[in-house]
């Protein structure tokens, strides 16, 4: 038997959103800001699935996505990504952008 956490809704969550080609996008543009790196230098398109998955587990301060709900400050963060993510696609729509 196994120490490993099992994943549950929260790391579904996480699976999901890392997959999702729109939250790629939001981390080019989030990266853009938080560096201040001109898009010629960081276009859109740069991150990939495997970038998300990356940084998600980073910010999260996990090796695995499936001890997110197992670790309540990783769900917490989870929650202010998603929440996060979401408020700049209702700001892209708004816009008529992307």
């Amino acid at each position: 038997m196994t120490d490993k956490p099992m994943g549950g809704p929260q790391a579904r969550r996480a699976a999901m959103l890392c997959q999702n080609q729109r939250f790629w996008l939001y981390l080019d543009q989030r990266r853009r800001r938080v560096h201040q790196v001109p898009y010629e230098q960081m276009p859109d398109g740069t991150h990939s699935r495997e970038d998300s998955e990356d940084w998600l587990r980073d910010a999260c301060g996990v090796q695995s996505r499936a001890e997110i709900d197992h670790n309540d400050d990783a769900r917490v963060m989870l929650d202010r990504i998603m929440s996060d993510y979401n408020k700049w696609e209702r700001k892209q729509r708004q816009r008529g952008g992307v």
